[in-house]
């Protein structure tokens, strides 16, 4: 069983995942989104997002074990992802400040979610347009687990960080749009969804602003 498991986890797995799971928890545009949704749709109306989010992640990871460094060397290129996830993050805040002037019911029921494809495209840009990924995983990959990890140690780290990304946001719609939450935060709604949209287009102006490469 330790052969095993040595097979599959790197000595420097551990401080992978610890380096990952303290970056979840730091509030950035995947958690608005989430918040945004859960808050009136419940876990139905953000549980794709969560799965379109968890893919966009895993297709990052994806490029950084195949040595996909370039981004490096291409400012330009980086800049360039930064724009277009500062114009979806403007977007997408926005969507959720008119959301927030819309009246919450929650006793006939749940605001229909959005389709589970529109959801799933949804996360999934919002994770590939948050430049701060790429950057992201690509350093866990090359700094901590190192070159010295099999492609077996470098796939399993993938797959552990990519589905706790998903757990996480899927457990955080689900608190949020538990019923006894979410009438709790009926008469907040309205606050809560402008506040999640206003956060979106702060951050999209801050990716203007201030570049990270």
């Amino acid at each position: 069983m330790t052969q095993i498991l040595a097979e599959f986890i790197a000595p420097t797995f551990p401080a992978l995942a610890l380096a990952h799971f303290m970056a979840l928890l730091s509030p950035g545009p995947d958690f608005f989104l989430v918040l945004g949704h859960a808050a009136r749709r419940g876990l139905r109306g953000a549980v794709f997002i969560c799965l379109g989010i968890a893919l966009g992640n895993a297709l990052y990871i994806a490029l950084a074990i195949s040595g996909w460094s370039f981004i490096r060397q291409w400012p330009w290129l980086y800049r360039c992802l930064e724009l277009a996830g500062a114009g979806y993050l403007l977007w997408v805040g926005w969507a959720l400040v008119r959301s927030g002037r819309q009246p919450a019911n929650f006793h006939l029921g749940e605001a229909a979610p959005l389709a589970a494809g529109r959801q799933l495209l949804t996360g999934l840009a919002s994770a590939l347009l948050n430049p701060k990924n790429a950057i992201f995983y690509l350093t866990l990959m090359t700094t901590i687990m190192g070159s010295a990890a099999s492609l077996k140690q470098q796939l399993f780290a993938g797959a552990w960080m990519a589905g706790l990304v998903f757990a996480w946001d899927a457990g955080l719609a689900a608190a949020i749009g538990h019923p006894a939450v979410r009438s709790l935060l009926s008469r907040r709604l309205t606050l809560i969804e402008t506040l999640a949209g206003a956060c979106l287009m702060i951050l999209a102006g801050l990716l203007v602003a201030v570049p990270l490469l």
